[in-house]
C-alpha cells in the first residue's frame, strides 16, 4: 500500500513504540522508582510473613498486622537507642573534622616524593571541603525536627513504600493469576515462567543483600571498636549501608573510613585496609555465593556500568535499582529466547 514496504514499516513502528515506552518510563522514574522500592520491601518481610503464616493458616492479612507490629516496634525501639548515639558522633566529627584535618593525622599523613611539595594545598583543600561539610551537615543533624517537617512533602514517598508493600504481600498471588489469565498457550507458559526465575532471583538477592549489610555493620564495628576509633558506630553503620550499592558501595566505604581514622589520628590505616581486603575476599568468595543460591550472574563491567547509569537517572535509588533491573531484563530475555528457539524448532518438525 502506498509503495511503503510492510516488513519496514514493522520495524519503524516497533521502534518508534520502544522509543516512546523509554520516553514515558523516564518521565515517571520517580513514581517507578516508589514502586519498586515497596517489592523490595515486600521481599525483605516476605520470609518473616511466611513463617508467621505457618502458625497461622490462611491468615495472611492477620499474619502481616502482626509483622508490621513488630517492625514498627523494633524500628521504634533501635531508634530511641541508636539514633542519639549516632547524631551524636556524627555532629561531633562534623564539627571537630576541619581542626582535626589540621593537627590530626593528616598533617603527618606520608605521601609519595612528588606530592609532598604540595602537602599544604592537599590539606588546605581537605580542610575547605571540611568545613563545607561542617556548615551543611551539623545544621541539618541539630534542627533534625524542623527539617522534617519543613520537607514532608519529601516524606510521602517513604510513607508510600510500607504501604504499597503491605498491599504487594497481600495480594501478590491474586495480580499474579490476574496478569497470567490475560495469556494463553504459549504465551501464559512464557509468563509464567518469568514470574517464577524473577520471584527466585529476587528472594535470592534480597535476602543475601541484607544479611551482606548487617554482616558489614557487625563486621566494622567490631575492628573499628578494637582500633579504638571513637566514631565506630557511625562508620560502621555507613559502611553497612553502602553495601546497597554494589562496587562502588564498599570502595566508597573504605575511603570515608580511611579519611576519619586519618583525621582523627587513630592510626592502623595499613591494618584497616587488610581488614577491607580480607573481608571483601571472604564477603565475594564464601558469604555471598552461600546466600546468593540463584544468584545475579551479570559480568562485573555490565554491573558498574549500571550503577554509573543508574546514578545518573535516579542517583542513589537508581544506583541500588540497577543490579536487579538488568537481573530481570536478563531472565525475561533468557525466556523470550527459550521460548522463540521452542517455536522455531517445532516449526521445522
Amino acid at each position: 500500500m502506498f509503495g511503503i514496504d510492510q516488513k519496514a514499516l514493522r520495524v519503524t513502528w516497533t521502534i518508534f513504540l520502544f522509543t516512546f515506552l523509554l520516553v514515558v518510563i523516564y518521565s515517571i522514574r520517580e513514581t517507578l522508582l516508589v514502586f519498586a522500592g515497596a517489592i523490595v520491601f515486600a521481599y525483605i518481610l516476605s520470609p518473616i510473613v511466611s513463617l508467621i503464616e505457618r502458625f497461622i493458616p490462611k491468615r495472611r492479612t492477620i499474619a502481616l498486622a502482626l509483622v508490621y507490629i513488630v517492625l514498627l516496634g523494633t524500628l521504634v525501639g533501635l531508634g530511641f537507642i541508636l539514633l542519639p548515639r549516632l547524631a551524636g558522633q556524627a555532629t561531633s566529627l562534623f564539627t571537630r573534622l576541619p581542626g582535626m584535618v589540621m593537627s590530626g593525622g593528616w598533617a603527618t599523613l606520608p605521601l609519595p616524593s612528588w606530592a609532598d611539595p604540595v602537602r599544604g594545598q592537599i590539606i588546605e583543600a581537605v580542610r575547605n571541603w571540611a568545613s563545607g561539610l561542617q556548615k551543611q551537615a551539623v545544621p541539618f543533624i541539630q534542627e533534625a525536627g524542623a527539617q522534617i517537617l519543613s520537607g514532608v512533602s519529601n516524606l510521602v514517598p517513604m510513607i508510600l513504600v510500607p504501604i504499597l508493600a503491605f498491599f504487594f504481600l497481600k495480594d501478590a498471588r491474586d495480580i499474579r493469576s490476574g496478569l497470567l489469565n490475560m495469556t494463553h498457550g504459549s504465551s501464559r507458559a512464557t509468563l509464567d515462567a518469568i514470574f517464577n526465575d524473577v520471584h527466585s532471583m529476587l528472594q535470592s538477592y534480597m535476602k543475601a543483600l541484607v544479611i551482606l549489610a548487617a554482616a558489614s555493620f557487625l563486621a566494622w564495628m567490631i575492628f573499628l571498636n578494637i582500633l579504638g576509633e571513637p566514631y565506630a558506630l557511625l562508620l560502621a553503620g555507613i559502611a553497612g549501608t553502602l553495601e546497597f550499592i554494589p562496587v562502588i558501595g564498599p570502595a566508597a566505604a573504605l575511603v570515608i573510613i580511611l579519611v576519619v581514622s586519618s583525621a582523627t589520628g587513630t592510626g592502623g590505616l595499613v591494618w584497616i585496609l587488610v581488614f577491607w581486603l580480607l573481608y571483601r575476599v571472604f564477603q565475594d568468595y564464601v558469604l555471598n555465593p552461600f546466600l546468593m543460591s540463584s544468584g545475579v550472574e551479570i559480568h562485573p563491567i555490565l554491573v558498574l556500568f549500571g550503577v554509573l547509569a543508574g546514578d545518573k537517572l535516579a542517583g542513589i535509588p537508581g544506583m541500588f535499582f540497577s543490579v536487579p533491573i538488568m537481573a530481570i531484563l536478563k531472565v525475561v530475555l533468557s525466556n523470550l529466547a527459550r521460548t522463540y528457539t521452542e517455536r522455531e524448532f517445532s516449526v521445522v518438525d
